[in-house]
C-alpha cells in the first residue's frame, strides 16, 4: 500500500476517534446543560447509551483494521481484557437464562460496551495531536464556564433550576463530573507547559468542587501531585514545596474552610455525617454478607437495580471470586512495569502518564466508590496497551544501547580493493 492511502485511512480513523471522544464526554455535558436549562427536550434520552451504540461498530472495525495492518499492536493487555469481557458475557447469559433481573442484565451489557469503546479510543486516539489539544482545551473551558455560570450558592446542579423539560432524563452530578474528569486527564497528561497545567488544575478543582461529585473531585486531587511530580525536574524540590504547602494549609485550614461555600465536597472531611457515605457503607456490608454466603460464585443480581456495592466487591457479588481477582489483576498488573520503567525516567512520555494516572484514579475509585463496570477501566487498559506498543516499536521506544551494527556486512567491503578508484 502506498503512503497516500495509509494517510487517508489514518485521518479517517482519527476523525472517528475524535468524534467518539468529544461526543461521548464533552457532548454529554453540553447536551445535559441544554436539557437542564430547558433549551431542548430529551430527544436522545440519557444520551450516553445511544451515542455509544452509534460508535461501537465504527470503533470495532477500526480496531480490527489496526490489528490487521500491524499485528504487533495486539498486546497481552488486549488479550486479557477480551478474555475478561468474554467471561463477563458468559456470566450474564447464564444468569439471564435463569431469570436474572433484566434491568441489571441490560446495565451490564451497556457496561461492557462502554469499556470496549473507551479501550479503543484510548488505544488509538492521537491525544498529542493539534486537533485533540484544541478541542480538549476549548471543551474544558466551556464546561468550566457553564459550571461557574449556573452555580447557585457554590453548587452547580441544573436540576435545582426546575426548568428542564424532561427532568427524568437529566444527568446527575456524577454524569457531569465523569465527563469533565475523563476530558481533563488526557489533556493534562500531554500538557508540557507548567503555567498552563497550573491554570488547568485550578480550573478543574474549581469545576468539580462546584459540581459536588466527591469521588471525582478526590480523584482529581489525587492525580494532580502524581502528574506534577512526574513532570518536575527537581523531585526533592517538589517534595519540599509539597510539605510547605501542606503545613500552610494546615495552619490556615479553618480560614480556608470559612472562605469556601457550603458544599457536599466538604463532607470528605467527615464522612460520618454524609448520608451518601453511610448508604454506601450499608451497601458494602450487604455485599460482604452476600459474598460470605456465596464465596465462590457470588450471587448475580442479588440486589435491586442501583443498590450495588460502590467498590470492587461488586465484581465478587456478580462475577464470583474468579471475576473479581481477574479484574483486580487486569487493572493493577500492567501499571507495575510501567511505573518501574518510566516514572523516574529523564524523558517525559505523555501516553505513559495518561495510562499511569488513569490507572491510579481507577484503582482509587474501585476501592472507594465506583462499580466494577467503570469505563475508566477501558481507558486505563487502552492507554497501557498503547504505551507498551509505542515503547517497543514506535516513537516512545527506548534507545538501543547495544553495540552499533557494522556499516558493511563484510569487513573487506570497507577496505579499498586493488585497482579500485577512490572517489
Amino acid at each position: 500500500m502506498n503512503p497516500s492511502p495509509i494517510r487517508r485511512t489514518s485521518r479517517r480513523e482519527q476523525a472517528i476517534l475524535l468524534a467518539a471522544f468529544f461526543m461521548l464526554f464533552p457532548g454529554f455535558f453540553f447536551y445535559h446543560t441544554l436539557l437542564g436549562t430547558g433549551a431542548i427536550s430529551a430527544f436522545l434520552g440519557g444520551y450516553f447509551a445511544p451515542v455509544s451504540l452509534l460508535f461501537v461498530l465504527p470503533l470495532f472495525f477500526l480496531y480490527v483494521g489496526r490489528m490487521q495492518r500491524d499485528p504487533r499492536r495486539f498486546h497481552p493487555v488486549d488479550l486479557h481484557l477480551g478474555l475478561f469481557l468474554l467471561y463477563f458475557v458468559a456470566v450474564i447469559l447464564v444468569n439471564a437464562a435463569a431469570g436474572a433481573n433484566r434491568t441489571i442484565v441490560g446495565n451490564h451489557l451497556l457496561g461492557i460496551l462502554f469499556i470496549f469503546n473507551m479501550f479503543v479510543i484510548a488505544s488509538f486516539l492521537d491525544f498529542d495531536g493539534r486537533p485533540f489539544r484544541i478541542m480538549g482545551l476549548l471543551s474544558l473551558a466551556g464546561m468550566s464556564a457553564i459550571a461557574v455560570s449556573y452555580s447557585v450558592d457554590g453548587v452547580f446542579y441544573l436540576g435545582s433550576m426546575g426548568i428542564a423539560k424532561d427532568t427524568d432524563a437529566l444527568a446527575t452530578y456524577q454524569g457531569f463530573a465523569r465527563s469533565y474528569l475523563i476530558t481533563f486527564v488526557p489533556v493534562i497528561a500531554f500538557t508540557r507547559s507548567l503555567p498552563l497545567r497550573l491554570v488547568l488544575h485550578a480550573l478543574g478543582a474549581t469545576t468539580l468542587f462546584l459540581n459536588t461529585a466527591r469521588s471525582e473531585f478526590a480523584a482529581l486531587m489525587f492525580a494532580i501531585p502524581i502528574i506534577e511530580f512526574y513532570y518536575s525536574r527537581h523531585k526533592l524540590h517538589f517534595l519540599l514545596c509539597g510539605l510547605i504547602l501542606f503545613f500552610v494549609i494546615h495552619l490556615y485550614f479553618d480560614r480556608i474552610l470559612a472562605a469556601l461555600p457550603a458544599n457536599r465536597i466538604l463532607e470528605l472531611l467527615d464522612l460520618s455525617r454524609s448520608t451518601s457515605a453511610n448508604m454506601r457503607q450499608h451497601l458494602t456490608v450487604h455485599a460482604v454478607q452476600t459474598i460470605l454466603a456465596n464465596p465462590l460464585l457470588g450471587d448475580y443480581a442479588s440486589y435491586k437495580p442501583g443498590y450495588y456495592s460502590h467498590n470492587v466487591l461488586s465484581a465478587w457479588v456478580d462475577l464470583g471470586a474468579f471475576g473479581m481477582v481477574y479484574l483486580s489483576l487486569l487493572t493493577v498488573v500492567p501499571i507495575i512495569p510501567m511505573f518501574m520503567r518510566e516514572y523516574f525516567a529523564p524523558r517525559h512520555c505523555g501516553i505513559f502518564l495518561l495510562g499511569f494516572s488513569m490507572a491510579c484514579i481507577t484503582v482509587l475509585l474501585l476501592l472507594t466508590s465506583h462499580y466494577f463496570t467503570d469505563m475508566l477501566i477501558g481507558a486505563t487498559l487502552g492507554a497501557s496497551s498503547r504505551y507498551f506498543y509505542e515503547r517497543k516499536y514506535a516513537k516512545n521506544r527506548t534507545p538501543d544501547l547495544g553495540p552499533s551494527a557494522s556499516r558493511h556486512p563484510d569487513f573487506r567491503q570497507a577496505m579499498p580493493q586493488p585497482g579500485s578508484t577512490r572517489i
